[in-house]
């Protein structure tokens, strides 16, 4: 019968080892999963800002081709072409 009790022990043991060991996995994963929705509402908040510097960045270079192109006009204009 001493067997059969340390058997049941160790047992026991090895379940309570199991579940220890799943509560940190699902700790862990959870963790992980928050981990990765934040990575992502980055990359979105990123994404918007790269696309608003590009808009922004276009129409700079629209403004200076317009500007160049005026003071063009304007020069050759003056001289009498």
């Amino acid at each position: 019968m001493q067997e059969s009790q340390e058997i049941k022990e160790l047992l026991a043991e090895i379940r309570d080892g199991q579940k220890e060991h799943l509560a940190e996995y699902k700790r862990v994963a959870e963790r992980s999963l928050e981990l990765q929705q934040k990575a992502v509402a980055r990359q979105e908040q990123i994404g918007k800002l790269y696309k608003r510097m590009v808009v922004f960045g276009l129409l700079l270079i629209v403004f200076i081709i317009v500007l160049i192109v005026y003071l063009l006009w304007k020069l050759m204009f003056l001289r009498g072409f």
